[in-house]
């Protein structure tokens, strides 16, 4: 509990910072079987990116799951800005959860998903892989993506290129043990992205995606408030930003299980980004 706590008084310390390291880098180009049409994207909802950006399609297919270990990952574009939205076509968006897994919490985030068939993003430390391995296996089983999210989730705009690299190779590498696959998303802690952030990303074969509605639990606002910025965030592409660690995230799981069925009665499908085959 000592750790959670001085991580969520470092976050709130840190965010305000992590504003700053991500200006300028909020617009997205996502493509899709050829596409490569950009559209105005909604402005960025939460502290870490107020930009108005820019997002086109990708297709969404199922992923894989446990795979034998992958040969050296295809390098990618270097993008300027990280992905903010998933495809307008259709009422789609998407869930994803930070900083874990946590054994309290993510299980019961999980249960939720099960129990309505949905499927979710998760990216996670890679300090927090090596002690609940059972949580990732369990994600790929289930169907759900795992993005990196950094070894210590550090603020990347503090570090040298050195660091940064070791901080998401050695968590490349502990997601690929746990979950079968190595992971192909990448997602900077506090939303603050620098040119080494793309650049090694790309690298490992891992495109950066961000958020477009932040609940802003992390700073536990109360249940009613997750809803709310959920429910009155909802639309066609939107990429959702929640927390299943770093903290006491009794609200987080609470808040799931009221907006997801109101989700799905409003006629969302929730959904994930497919597995790239090259």
């Amino acid at each position: 509990m000592q750790k959670d706590q001085l991580f969520t008084r470092r976050r709130m310390l840190l965010a305000g910072a992590a504003a700053l390291g991500s200006a300028g880098t909020a617009g997205v180009i996502v493509a899709a079987g050829g596409e490569d049409a950009a559209r105005t994207a909604a402005p960025v909802a939460g502290p870490q990116a107020r930009q108005v950006l820019k997002s086109s399609a990708f297709r969404l297919q199922p992923l894989t799951g446990y795979g034998p270990p992958r040969a050296a990952p295809h390098k990618l574009k270097v993008r300027h800005e990280p992905i903010l939205r998933i495809s307008a076509r259709g009422r789609h968006m998407m869930l994803t959860f930070d900083d874990g897994p946590n054994p309290e919490y993510t299980p019961h985030i999980l249960d939720t998903l099960a129990e309505y068939g949905v499927r979710a993003m998760f990216f996670v430390c890679g300090e927090m892989v090596v002690e609940n391995k059972k949580l990732l296996a369990r994600m790929a089983d289930e169907g759900h993506v795992v993005g990196n999210h950094t070894w210590t989730h550090p603020l990347l705009t503090t570090l040298g290129r050195k660091e940064i690299r070791q901080e998401m190779e050695r968590t490349s590498g502990a997601i690929e043990n746990a979950y079968g696959e190595r992971p192909q998303w990448f997602r900077a802690p506090y939303g603050a992205w620098n040119r080494a952030a793309f650049q090694l990303g790309a690298e490992m074969g891992m495109e950066p995606m961000a958020w477009t509605v932040d609940t802003t639990d992390w700073m536990t606002p109360g249940t009613d408030t997750i809803v709310d910025r959920v429910e009155n965030g909802a639309a066609p592409g939107v990429v959702v930003l929640s927390h299943d660690a770093g903290g006491d995230r009794s609200q987080s799981v609470q808040a799931i299980r009221r907006y997801l069925p109101y989700l799905l009665e409003s006629g969302y499908h929730l959904t994930v980004p497919g597995r790239r085959t090259s």
